[in-house]
């Protein structure tokens, strides 16, 4: 019996691009991808131009959100005031909003307030609003995501499982409960490969990152075998950063890969896998 056709789309970032809205548009679409991941522009200006180049091209979007307040309180306003808007707008549905949540050092209940809320939001709008596993955030270590995924058993996240890779300083073959857990609550990739000193490798093509890639890839199959069998859709972004994410020479800070080109690597080798 052949396996159920997998729904994916797979989307690029702006992170590191140095060109116009509409040069990266152009750029995502001349490579294929289904989509792209943008910060939620708060500027309706900014809003007005970005949805005509979506309109125009077929790219469909998943929005980020966020906020940068040390205060808990202010840093919640912002954060609520974003995720509302992203999520309400008339003008684009996105395919998911995701969080950049919290703090690490806020405490349990405060960061809680950040999923209840965007769980009641989801409610409400139909659209997936996810936590992304990331370091500084709710879910910085594979241990603190375990309190959540206890304790809520609606939290749905994003899994960008570099940043847990750097913070435990390991391939996580230590916490395989955890990683269970989170791979059954996650509903968006980010595609970027971690190892035990960083949250970057400095080019996944390279032979001395293979177990790395592997591993990663291994993480990655269990959550396509769930979306398969779900029927539900599964999206991906392709997020190799630029400096200093990504590794540099010495004095010049000439990056060692080039960014673009190796989340076109990416796409193509997660297209080619999951196809």
């Amino acid at each position: 019996m052949s396996k159920p056709n997998l729904q994916l789309k797979i989307l690029a970032t702006n992170w590191g691009f140095e060109g116009t809205l509409k040069e990266y548009i152009t750029k995502v679409k001349k490579e294929n991808y289904d989509g792209i991941e943008i910060w939620w522009p708060m500027d309706e200006k900014e809003l007005n131009e970005l949805v005509p180049l979506l309109k125009d091209n077929n790219l469909e979007v998943g929005f980020l959100c966020g906020a940068q307040d040390v205060n808990y309180k202010e840093h919640f306003e912002f954060f609520r005031k974003m995720v509302t808007a992203a999520a309400t707008n008339k003008l684009v549905k996105p395919l998911y909003i995701n969080c950049h949540s919290g703090r690490d050092y806020f405490t349990f209940d405060q960061n809680k307030t950040f999923i209840d809320f965007t769980t009641m939001m989801s409610k409400q709008t139909g659209i997936k609003i996810l936590h992304e596993t990331h370091r500084s955030r709710i879910m910085y270590s594979a241990p603190a995501g375990k309190q959540y995924f206890d304790s809520i058993p609606e939290l749905r996240i994003t899994f960008d499982v570099s940043h847990w890779c750097n913070v435990s300083e390991s391939l996580l073959n230590n916490q395989p409960d955890t990683m269970k857990i989170a791979l059954d609550r996650t509903d968006h990739i980010h595609a970027r490969i971690g190892h035990p000193e960083g949250p970057q490798v400095s080019d996944p093509r390279a032979p001395e990152w293979k177990e790395a890639l592997d591993t990663h890839l291994a993480w990655w199959d269990k959550i396509v075998e769930l979306k398969r069998a779900s029927g539900q859709v599964l999206t991906v972004l392709t997020e190799f950063g630029p400096a200093d994410y990504m590794p540099t020479e010495p004095y010049t800070r000439k990056p060692l890969s080039d960014q673009w080109a190796v989340n076109v690597y990416m796409k193509d080798l997660l297209r080619e896998r999951y196809k």
